[in-house]
């Protein structure tokens, strides 16, 4: 189970970085549209236009941010750490699937296999936070059933 928790957060990784590299670019193409939209326009028009793109701005850079503070997570997870109590960076066996408790990316798929990749704040991620291959936590009236950690 070491070798697909690694294979998972290299692909965690890869998403995020691919993510960071759009938005990036998406930033870039706002300030390309604001330099040129400053050379062509005038007038109230002009204003609330470059109103919208300043808001865009600040949302992606928001997203960026946000991504960037992901990364560094997922960057500071020790992949050797095997601990029986469930904790940031733990690949978590239950009856029908796996969770990557780490940060929130959703579901992904790794060499065939459903992941859902959950952050340690969400509502089950902090139900399974300490708990044992043995044990079982639940939420909204489902009940999951740890049969291993990673």
């Amino acid at each position: 189970m070491i070798h697909l928790k690694t294979k998972i957060h290299k692909a965690c990784l890869q998403l995020l970085n691919e993510k960071i590299a759009d938005l990036q670019k998406a930033l870039n193409d706002l300030q390309q549209d604001t330099t040129n939209d400053s050379k062509s326009s005038a007038g109230d028009k002009h204003e609330t236009s470059r109103a919208h793109m300043q808001i865009e701005y600040a949302r992606i850079s928001n997203m960026k941010s946000e991504a960037l503070q992901q990364k560094s997570v997922l960057d500071k997870i020790n992949l050797e750490l095997i601990s029986p109590r469930i904790s940031q960076g733990s690949l978590i066996k239950i009856e029908n699937g796996l969770f990557f408790l780490s940060i929130p990316l959703g579901k992904i798929e790794v060499e065939g296999t459903c992941i859902v990749v959950l952050s340690p704040q969400s509502p089950l991620g902090t139900k399974l936070l300490g708990a044992k291959a043995g044990d079982a936590v639940e939420l909204n009236k489902m009940k999951y059933a740890i049969e291993g950690v990673c």
